[in-house]
């Protein structure tokens, strides 16, 4: 498991590192006016429904029953489950698409009301969506080919398919940008381009693993219809959390130029440890629990997702923490140049701070949400979800005032808390979930090697701060280089000397991957 959360989490990391070179490009070339702000709710809109119709509600129902059908009745049963599936996503995805598309000027109304009031930034903001929204039916189906290779354990392809989106969108900066009226036109047919490319690569990954998927005549076999009775609960669950989403899109189109702006350049800094290690874990742990419950192992389902947990917090302490205590550097180096200014990037820095206070419960909420879906129980999670999403709603229209869109993001952090311990409330009740000795053990070493590591980032802020403060790229780049080096290293060294990582689970690792 472990060495597939590696595979997984590497390639995320490889396609994090060109978003952020795409990020960089866009900051550089889009800013933080009103044709950023157009294409990034066009660019969200998509990606909400994405969450709820395909990587969230549909995964977490498909994947647990795929797997139990590779388990029980073979590969081809499996397939046959997997077509039916398909059809039923195509028909709902292409009535979706075309109602949308029919009805954009309206569409945009309800979720980006703020522009109305700013006729150039709506009429932007409708053309940018109209061309990006069929990437949904594209990445839908790529959502549906990546759960059915990771129930196979062929993880690397799903893995990798967000590098091709990314090389997309910097190929429209840089390609695209000076054939088209703003570069918000430009990236808005790269995320076209890149949902056709990802879906290409998929299915030729399925084609190989004798997976390849064809529509069939719909029907409601008793397959589908179990699916369809996991899925109902699991798509209220989805969009329960897209509410929160949806809010932020609403509320910050509501507030000052630049807000909206401001929330995604945070937000894509946020989603590196996310991506990297909590959407690395859950992938891995799903088909890995559902397994091990469809064998009878429950004892090793729950060892898993205590490993999983103390995995996912280990390594993600040091994100939050380097967030919290040197947010303003990084968010300056990475991002202030071009049409991006010293105002922009501290704005960006503070929202970053505040999303950085509930990263490991999002991170830990991955694997948590797991010890329900694995056992097909997708109704449990919609009831804690509700309490979470009204506290966070509430907490934003609360916080939007005084606060703007950090206001947002201190409130979206505070529902991932309020989520994440409900979440492991209920296993513990239950009985399925219960922290091991290990994991009790190791979570104030944790803790300690968090302080340990803030203590030193704040004084390598400090003394580096002429160089991190500096005119030139080249200064402030080898400024942050050297803060993260320190942050990194005092961080390792607490962790081994408090027996968080062992130097013998080190060398078994490296033997293995080179046995891999």
């Amino acid at each position: 498991m472990f060495r597939h959360i590696l595979s997984v989490g590497g390639l995320t990391l490889a396609s994090r590192v060109l978003g952020f070179l795409r990020d960089v490009l866009t900051a550089a070339l889009l800013g933080a006016g009103p044709v950023a702000d157009a294409f990034f709710v066009a660019f969200r809109l998509p990606n909400h429904f994405r969450a709820l119709f395909a990587e969230g509600a549909f995964n977490s129902a498909f994947v647990p029953l795929f797997s139990g059908k590779l388990v029980q009745d073979g590969a081809a049963a499996a397939r046959r489950f997997a077509d039916e599936v398909m059809t039923l996503l195509v028909i709902v995805q292409l009535a979706l698409l075309l109602a949308v598309l029919a009805f954009m000027p309206q569409f945009m109304t309800v979720f980006a009301p703020g522009f109305a009031d700013e006729p150039e930034k709506f009429r932007l903001a409708v053309l940018f969506t109209s061309i990006t929204f069929p990437y949904l039916l594209l990445i839908s189906l790529v959502s549906l080919y990546g759960g059915v290779l990771n129930s196979m354990s062929r993880f690397g392809s799903a893995a990798a398919a967000p590098i091709l989106m990314n090389l997309c969108l910097i190929a429209a900066l840089v390609v695209g940008t000076p054939l088209m009226p703003t570069a918000g036109h430009a990236l808005s047919w790269g995320v076209l381009a890149s949902g056709v490319a990802q879906y290409l690569y998929l299915a030729w990954d399925a084609r190989r693993a004798d997976m390849t998927l064809r529509p069939v005549l719909p029907r409601l076999s008793p397959d589908v219809k179990r699916f369809l009775a996991v899925l109902g609960p699991a798509a209220l669950g989805s969009g329960l959390t897209q509410i929160s989403l949806f809010a932020d899109t609403l509320i910050a189109s509501a507030l000052p130029t630049g807000a909206v702006s401001y929330l995604y350049y945070a937000d894509r800094l946020n989603q590196l440890p996310l991506g990297v290690i909590g959407i690395a874990v859950g992938t891995v742990l799903l088909p890995e629990m559902s397994k091990r419950i469809k064998s009878g192992d429950e004892a090793g389902a729950v060892d898993s997702q205590n490993r999983a947990i103390e995995l996912s917090l280990v390594l993600t302490l040091p994100a939050a923490i380097a967030f919290l205590v040197a947010g303003t550097p990084i968010l300056s180096v990475l991002f202030q140049r071009g049409a991006f200014g010293p105002s922009d990037a501290a704005a960006s820095a503070v929202t970053l701070q505040a999303y950085a206070l509930g990263l490991p419960a999002f991170v830990v909420i991955r694997s948590l949400v797991n010890g329900f879906y694995a056992r097909h129980d997708t109704a449990t999670p919609v009831r804690v979800a509700l309490v979470a999403v009204g506290i966070n709603v509430a907490l934003k229209l609360a916080l939007m005032g005084p606060l703007a869109q950090v206001g947002l993001a201190v409130a979206t952090s505070v529902g991932a808390w309020v989520n994440a311990g409900l979440l492991a409330l209920l296993l513990h009740r239950r009985g399925l979930f219960r922290a091991d000795a290990r994991l009790t053990r190791n979570l104030p070493r944790m803790a300690i090697a968090a302080a340990a590591m803030a203590g030193a980032l704040w004084l390598a802020t400090e003394r580096l701060s002429p160089w991190l403060g500096a005119a030139g790229m080249v200064e402030r780049l080898g400024g942050l280089t050297v803060l993260a080096v320190v942050g990194l290293a005092v961080y390792a060294v607490a962790a081994v000397l408090l027996g968080l990582v062992r130097r013998s689970d080190l060398g078994r690792l490296r033997r293995r991957r080179a046995k891999v």
